[in-house]
């Protein structure tokens, strides 16, 4: 099967690209400014892809650029010979009181988490489409349901929009033959790089007010979510579910697969909520949408 995977020049994305190569898959990691800051993350991927034999490559791809994703998976149909499975998992994580966000922070967080898979859906959907088979795998956050701790918030809603997003593409791609999962990782305070390169309020005089009052509140809620992840939580776990679902038959793949080991509650709300939408599209006579 044919791959691409954004946001893959480090953390969940670059642990991805390495399984699903390792497991016998052409894999693309998208990568933005590939002979510049990324450049390392290029020639990482060449060493890994000689040292194991196996077919993983990259492609440069600026998800916050329509022209720069249409063409990469030009690129990609190209030089491969189609293309079967997307994986958005391009993000950015930003900490701080949200009052003390611009509106135009919020909005460029939305940029990076949601509409970047829009351009995406918008330049690969047509070939999923005409081939009649593939899938869109969405890497989502069990914030969007379960335990939401404070000072999060841009990036809380930005990933329960792009979940939203996700829920309303799976009906909308059944009748194509286009499979859709979401896979829902917990808080993984080890192993990725999501909070070591989160961005941080722009308002330093009003986060300077609330710190006032929660003195401390950003290392309290990274040190509490490290005491909840067992020792051995391992983000590795990730990528290989992302690995599995990509190896079901076309079909019978899942809607969702939390890796949690956290635990905040997120897969006991979203079953309730999926199971909710499954009966309601049941009443509507839209059974076939949801499986």
């Amino acid at each position: 099967m044919i791959s691409i995977v954004t946001g893959a020049s480090s953390g969940f994305g670059a642990m991805t690209v390495r399984a699903l190569a390792d497991a016998g898959h052409t894999v693309y990691a998208g990568i933005r400014d590939t002979e510049g800051r990324n450049a390392p993350a290029v020639a990482d991927a060449a060493e890994y892809a000689a040292t194991h034999g196996v077919d993983l490559r990259t492609v440069e791809m600026d998800v916050a650029d329509q022209a720069s994703v249409d063409a990469a998976i030009a690129t990609i149909v190209r030089d491969a010979g189609g293309l079967d499975v997307v994986v958005h998992n391009a993000g950015h994580m930003v900490l701080g009181p949200t009052e003390a966000f611009t509106p135009e922070q919020i909005a460029a967080v939305y940029d990076v988490n949601v509409l970047s898979t829009q351009r995406v859906n918008r330049a690969a959907l047509p070939h999923l489409r005409a081939q009649g088979h593939g899938l869109v795998l969405w890497v989502g956050s069990s914030s969007t349901r379960g335990g939401t701790p404070p000072y999060l918030a841009p990036y809380f809603a930005a990933k329960a929009a792009e979940d939203s997003l996700a829920v309303s593409y799976a009906a909308e791609l059944a009748r194509f033959g286009v499979d859709t999962s979401i896979v829902v990782p917990g808080s993984f305070t080890t192993g990725t790089n999501h909070f070591a390169n989160a961005g941080h309020a722009a308002d330093e005089a009003v986060a300077g007010a609330y710190e006032e009052h929660y003195a401390g509140l950003m290392d309290q809620v990274g040190e509490r979510l490290a005491e909840l992840s067992p020792p051995d939580a391992d983000p590795t776990e990730v990528a290989r579910q992302i690995v599995r679902v990509v190896g079901l038959p076309n079909g019978r793949r899942p809607l969702r697969v939390h890796v949690d080991p956290a635990d905040d509650g997120a897969e006991v709300v979203n079953a309730v909520g999926d199971r909710i939408r499954t009966e309601f599209y049941r009443r509507i006579g839209l059974a076939d949408l949801v499986g």
